[in-house]
């Protein structure tokens, strides 16, 4: 891969909540982005305003997510941003370890980098099972395992 990966912590708070923040990025993104022949990529760690602003200037929804992908052209993947709020909560409410859940986001935006989307249901599947293949290698569990299921 070779793929230039930036980490940019714009809230101090992902340091503390996980100290290894920039190692935890930089090995998932690797991770999705392997085979991408190109590209420079920055992983924007913000908070749920931050995320909320660009939502709403660049998407017309006025509310804070856990992740959003900008690709780009040329020598540039793009920028994807998460917010540690959002993220932490939902970690919360999944019963996920964060770290976990922050690898699967910084993997889900890198493969929308690649092109990869959700809005068809077959593009779903296919941009899942991509994710579930990446994360395996991480050892992060399947994330859209249904809980209780066998």
């Amino acid at each position: 891969m070779n793929a230039d990966i930036r980490v940019d912590i714009l809230d101090p708070r992902w340091r503390k909540r996980l100290p290894n923040a920039e190692q935890l990025v930089r090995a998932s993104a690797r991770a999705a982005l392997d085979g991408a022949s190109r590209g420079a990529v920055t992983f924007a760690l913000a908070d749920d305003d931050f995320l909320r602003a660009l939502n709403r200037d660049f998407r017309g929804k006025d509310k804070a997510t856990n992740v959003l992908s900008f690709a780009a052209g040329g020598d540039e993947l793009g920028d994807v941003a998460l917010a540690l709020e959002t993220c932490a909560r939902e970690a919360r409410a999944q019963h996920k370890d964060l770290s976990a859940h922050v690898r699967h986001l910084v993997v889900h935006g890198a493969l929308h980098l690649l092109g990869f989307d959700h809005e068809r249901v077959s593009d779903a599947f296919a941009m899942e099972a991509r994710e579930r293949r990446v994360l395996r290698r991480l050892g992060v569990s399947d994330p859209y395992r249904v809980r209780g299921a066998a």
